[in-house]
């Protein structure tokens, strides 16, 4: 996040304490979700950049997404460590979404966005049936909102998070690998 420095702003990078995480085997689905998830298609890596400029629209508040952290997440995704999650209506409309970097099993969401009622929501449950696919462990969402703990987000202080996220990381776990488990379009 860039914060002032002086004359200069400066790209800060924060690791609260207590961490955010939705365990995998924890997600909430309520009934309403699970009858909104009808009403949207989710897909993988096919609007990453629609995404993200989604997510840093300026009239955001709290935005942070400025023009070189952008840049730099279009980078990761190209290299193949940024990933999209996206909720596209019947029509072909984007209309909600999130992205995040992936390495072994670990998923850390960075920035979410909707335009209609859910579609975030409904795009992180695809999130979170792909990573159980593909055998991630860790869902990391940095921050426990009261919207994100309706989902089943919980707290981990720093030293149990630093523990998820070692044996997270260790893991050959590969994002386009999908299991018998389920598949999605990527």
């Amino acid at each position: 996040m860039p914060v002032g420095h002086g004359d200069e702003e400066v790209l800060a990078w924060w690791s609260p304490d207590p961490r955010a995480i939705l365990p995998l085997d924890g997600l909430v689905v309520s009934r309403s979700l699970r009858r909104s998830r009808r009403r949207f298609e989710v897909r993988l890596d096919t609007a990453f950049a629609d995404v993200l400029h989604a997510c840093a629209d300026p009239a955001r508040t709290g935005r942070w997404i400025t023009a070189e952290v952008a840049e730099a997440y279009v980078e990761l995704h190209r290299l193949g460590w940024a990933h999209s999650v996206e909720a596209w209506t019947p029509e072909g409309e984007l209309v909600g979404g999130l992205y995040g970097v992936h390495i072994g099993g670990l998923f850390a969401g960075e920035s979410m966005f909707h335009h209609r009622t859910d579609a975030s929501k409904v795009a992180l449950v695809g999130l979170v049936d792909h990573l159980r696919a593909i055998g991630a462990t860790l869902l990391d969402v940095q921050w426990a909102t009261p919207h994100l703990r309706t989902l089943g987000v919980v707290e981990v202080h720093r030293t149990t998070y630093l523990k998820l996220l070692e044996h997270a990381v260790d893991q050959d776990v590969d994002w386009q690998t999908v299991t018998e488990a389920g598949s999605m379009e990527r």
